[in-house]
């Protein structure tokens, strides 16, 4: 399949409407109909639906408009590290990020001492739960990630930093157990809890701590960024387990981090695809991950 044919679909899923969208492409009406009706046939599919209020995509259209965008951002990416000279390392660094002590910190160190030494290079961030950095680390369009362990990285090659975020719960200042030091298990019973609990791994780990009152405990909802739930926890109605590094205090003064006692705490890893041939870009920038961290 052409690359040209995925820039019509996402020209086509973009404007809604088969005129406008030849004109910006600069192609007759009919080929451009003819171009999407060949792709449905090419993979079985109705892709989009004629209707009133212009076009709307289908299910497997949404599908492949999510692929689509991939695809053109890999082939975009490669272009652009084929074409890098060397000597003046030109090209991008995609990076991809749990929320975490090690994202607020060594992040910025890293990039401003890259930056420093090689200013042609740009960056694309991403910050998400650690299974959707792994996927994207897998489908090529991260560069390296950093996760939050315990988590599952033998298809990964790593390097261990030295960064450490013990769990806890996120409350509102104001909410009746922020004046504790630290939670013991039984003082999670009767909190509305909020708890991003896709990782079977960290969810095991959070029943260890809580024995026996792990069955009494009340998750309100689940969530993937503690940005996404800071307003509902002002509201004092309930707590976020979650780790430290992922409340930023300077940014939400009326917020408060408690950790678990006996503590529960995750190392931080910076991880890449194994087995793959590294560019030159990532090559200087892992250099220099392990020079950072034997100062």
């Amino acid at each position: 399949m052409e690359t040209r044919l995925l820039e019509y679909f996402l020209t086509i899923a973009r404007e809604k409407n088969i005129t406008r969208s030849a004109e910006l492409l600069h192609i007759t009406q009919p080929t451009l109909s003819r171009q999407l009706v060949s792709l449905e046939e090419e993979f079985g599919q109705q892709l989009i639906i004629r209707g009133k209020r212009g076009i709307q995509l289908t299910e497997a259209g949404m599908l492949f408009r999510r692929r689509a965008e991939e695809i053109l951002d890999l082939v975009s990416k490669t272009e652009r590290e084929m074409t890098n000279e060397l000597e003046q390392l030109i090209g991008q660094i995609s990076i991809g990020s749990a929320e975490s002590s090690a994202s607020y910190h060594f992040l910025p160190n890293i990039i401003h001492s890259f930056s420093s030494q090689y200013p042609l290079v740009t960056y694309d961030f991403y910050t998400g739960e650690a299974n959707l950095v792994k996927e994207k680390l897998n489908q090529g369009i991260l560069d390296v990630g950093i996760l939050l362990e315990p988590i599952d990285i033998e298809e990964f090659d790593f390097i261990r930093l030295p960064y450490q975020d013990p769990w806890g719960l996120i409350v509102d200042q104001l909410h009746p157990i922020a004046n504790k030091e630290t939670l013991l298990p039984k003082d999670l019973i009767g909190v509305p809890l909020f708890f991003n609990d896709r990782r079977t791994i960290i969810k095991n780990e959070l029943e260890s701590w809580a024995k026996g009152c792990y069955g009494e405990y009340q998750f309100m909802a689940s969530y993937n960024l503690i940005s996404n739930i800071i307003a509902i926890l002002k509201n004092e109605m309930g707590g976020a387990i979650a780790i430290e590094g992922a409340l930023t205090e300077r940014y939400h003064t009326d917020m408060r981090f408690i950790p678990f006692s006996p503590a529960i705490v995750s190392n931080t890893v910076l991880v890449w695809k194994k087995h793959q041939v590294l560019t030159p870009i990532m090559k200087r920038f892992l250099e220099l991950v392990h020079q950072l961290i034997k100062q």
